[in-house]
């Protein structure tokens, strides 16, 4: 058999930019906020109250909105549920209905690469922050489940998610969404998953999303190393996350889930090696869980909008590698990486891999299951890591087009016999 790997030209080796390395990396300092502007204070002191759906408007100050009550969802969430107008360029909006808590203090902490950081309340509210590229507008949760339980059998989505904040409410917020949602929809039509918030929560909150009927845990463990995750997630920006702290809930979730039940948030792209990632992969496949990747790309806003998206060619790299850790039994350790850390070899051969590229779903969105098959996200996230024009993770079936141009980003593999 031959041994896959990529031709390279010695110019993408030395000048580097296939892909995006650790000391170029390296997110702003967090600025000071105004004394009037900390922990939503003046939304709270003003006490508009909402009237139905509110649409982030940066012009206008934002109603004292909070959940249970109210929670935000993505652009293509509120267009699938009919809460709102408009079409997503080439696909039918989502099969996942995002639900993130929400409060006027907004989420406590500060990872370099969200538009919800912290450091943002010092421009704007937080009902009006973007979040991976798209606004997130405010819908009261009764509506949401009044909509969606009128016939959950033949609804769109294919999966509920809620997506807790760093917030002294958070835990106790999701399991009264949770409860909400299914005292009148059967988990059973909709699956729900949980994208945690370990800073706050405790081996028994895990427990009770699960006892509430939660199907799926994850963790957005979003950083590959632990000197990564310090730098954007922890005391490099003022944040309170904690690596280990992250992993000890998701071990939770691991003994508590059980095998396929849970999985980490990977951003590709903010500054580890190819090797790094993918040997992060291999570990949570070991676990018996899944990763759930995102290609970095600079948040307007954020303490990293200054810096690069990652590279196609990167992306597509560890996209494919991971689809083959994650889903066709090839480890890590059978694959092959340069000096830097890039792969340069899938460890199958030529006639496999060529496979799996034209079925092209390694280079789907990656994330939650949905109906269709396991490899095969319900939470397929729009274009809420690239704009349309340049697409990082397809939230559809690439077309022969797409993959031709895939092809071409992964500088398409050769046998090399030995």
């Amino acid at each position: 058999m031959g041994c896959i790997e990529h031709k390279k030209s010695p110019a993408s080796h030395d000048t580097g930019q296939d892909f995006n390395p650790y000391d170029v990396m390296e997110p702003r300092l967090p600025g000071k906020t105004p004394v009037d502007r900390r922990n939503g204070k003046h939304v709270k002191a003003n006490d508009i109250p909402p009237e139905g759906v509110y649409l982030p408007n940066n012009n206008i100050l934002a109603p004292h909105m909070k959940s249970p009550e109210y929670v935000q969802l993505s652009n293509a969430a509120a267009i699938t549920l009919g809460i709102m107008g408009g079409r997503m360029y080439r696909c039918e909006c989502t099969r996942c209905l995002n639900l993130l808590l929400t409060y006027p203090e907004g989420c406590r902490a500060n990872c370099a690469y969200c538009g919800l950081a912290r450091h943002r309340e010092a421009e704007r509210d937080y009902a009006d922050r973007n979040f991976i590229r798209v606004d997130w507008p405010a819908v009261p949760m009764a509506d949401i489940v009044d909509i969606v339980a009128r016939d959950p059998e033949n609804s769109p989505f294919h999966r509920m998610c809620i997506s807790m904040i760093t917030h002294p409410r958070s835990e106790a917020d999701t399991f009264t969404v949770l409860e909400q949602w299914t005292d009148r929809i059967d988990p059973g039509a909709i699956p729900v998953s949980i994208l945690s918030n370990p800073t706050t929560m405790t081996r028994d909150d895990v427990q009770r999303t699960k006892d509430l009927g939660a199907d799926i845990f994850t963790v957005a463990l979003d950083a590959a190393t632990p000197a990564l995750f310090d730098r954007t997630r922890g005391k490099g920006v003022q944040s309170p996350h904690k690596w280990k702290k992250y992993w000890d809930i998701m071990l939770d979730a691991r003994d508590i889930f059980g095998p396929q039940k849970f999985g980490a948030h990977i951003i590709v792209g903010m500054g580890e090696t190819e090797y790094e990632v993918l040997n992060l992969v291999q570990e949570l496949v070991d676990l018996g869980g899944h990763s759930h990747m995102f290609c970095f790309f600079p948040e307007q806003g954020s303490l990293m909008d200054h810096l690069p998206a990652t590279p196609r060619d990167q992306w597509r790299r560890v996209q494919l590698a991971r689809y083959l850790i994650d889903y066709r039994d090839v480890r890590v350790d059978q694959m092959k990486f340069d000096g830097e850390g890039r792969v340069i070899g899938y460890g199958i051969g030529d006639a496999e891999l060529a496979d799996v590229i034209d079925a092209g779903i390694a280079f789907r969105t990656s994330g939650c299951p949905g109906k269709f098959q396991d490899d095969i996200s319900a939470c397929d996230r729009p274009y809420g890591d690239s704009p349309p024009s340049n697409i990082a993770s397809y939230p559809f079936q690439p077309s022969k087009k797409d993959l031709r141009k895939i092809r071409k980003q992964l500088d398409i593999p050769v046998a090399v016999e030995r």
